[in-house]
């Protein structure tokens, strides 16, 4: 066998391996889609501040954007007197671009709890915020998130992003904690 056959067997061998690797890794990640079809994380914060005062803050679509800063805008599309039912349209900064998410208000308890569908950007979130009063007029807040993909694509994506997603609702919570022991209101 001369010296080029045994370099061209030598080539080959590696592309067999590469290729091999790159079927396994994309088997892999489309698996991942199969598998794991949605996400859920749990956010907490304590907050110095009376649940009714918290609650109401929470609840004020002029000062969200305080507390999440990538809000531009907050545009009402129905309005429902129970406030259940009442559907937004939200306008984001995601990395300089601007993305328009549409928020539904799934569940409100006044004093207790509100629950959030967000869909966008290929995403369905749903977020339940629950408002419990602690020892000394201490509010604990807890975020209870569900998000799915409505791609198969991004769906395959999402375990490799909840890190990202946990981070970012803590994050919210914390920017809420300062936010609402800092108001008079």
């Amino acid at each position: 066998m001369s010296k080029q056959n045994k370099a061209d067997q030598r080539k080959m061998k590696i592309v067999k391996i590469v290729l091999g690797v790159v079927v396994a890794l994309s088997i892999a990640f489309f698996a991942i889609g199969i598998f794991v079809q949605e996400l859920n994380y749990t956010s907490k914060v304590t907050i110095d501040k009376p649940l009714s005062e918290v609650f109401k803050l929470f609840n004020n679509d002029e000062k969200m954007s305080k507390w999440i800063p990538e809000i531009k805008s907050i545009k009402s599309v129905l309005k429902t007197e129970e406030i259940k039912g009442s559907t937004f349209l939200v306008t984001v900064n995601n990395q300089g671009n601007e993305v328009v998410l549409e928020e539904k208000v799934l569940d409100f308890i006044d004093n207790k709890k509100v629950r959030l569908l967000f869909k966008g950007g290929g995403m369905l979130k749903v977020g339940g915020y629950s408002f419990e009063t602690l020892s000394d007029g201490m509010t604990q807040l807890t975020l209870e998130s569900n998000v799915k993909s409505d791609n198969f694509i991004l769906g395959c994506l999402l375990p490799l992003m909840k890190g990202k997603l946990a981070d970012q609702d803590q994050q919210y919570l914390n920017n809420f904690k300062k936010f609402a022991e800092s108001s008079n209101d």
